[in-house]
């Protein structure tokens, strides 16, 4: 029965080992190389609608599913990109230690994914966009 306790404790202390190595959020840096200032939103299903302005860094919780980028700016075309959530090694040490549970737990709280650490987000000036002009300086 002692052997039994033990290994029953064991097992739920290793499950869910990407969601303590790694836990289930992660930080994000989000740049628009060349345009500082521009407001950028994040949307998926797993973590619905966010916004950062560039250059900025915001915690997401890691799901399975991809996010999609798209940064806006005055006098600049709106440009986009997708933060791909990719499988965690780290997970695989569910198969060993944490066994079924264990994978559900990483499954369940989305810490078995992970997304890029940053996404560079390259946006083209609007030709049609006039830029109010500098009052000129006296001499």
């Amino acid at each position: 029965m002692r052997k039994l306790l033990l290994a029953a404790v064991c097992g739920l202390v290793v499950a869910g080992c990407a969601t303590i190595i790694k836990g289930s959020n992660q930080t994000v840096s989000v740049n628009t190389p060349g345009v500082p200032g521009a407001m950028c939103t994040l949307t998926s299903e797993g973590i619905g609608t966010k916004y950062v302005q560039t250059p900025g860094s915001i915690t997401l919780e890691k799901s399975k599913d991809n996010i999609v980028v798209t940064c806006t700016k005055e006098c600049y075309l709106d440009s986009g990109g997708v933060l791909n959530s990719k499988f965690q090694a780290v997970t695989l040490g569910n198969i060993l230690l944490g066994g079924v549970i264990g994978l559900g737990v990483d499954a369940a709280s989305g810490a078995m994914n992970e997304y890029s650490p940053d996404i560079q987000v390259l946006m083209q000036p609007d030709p049609k966009c006039k830029k109010p002009e500098e009052p000129k300086r006296k001499k």
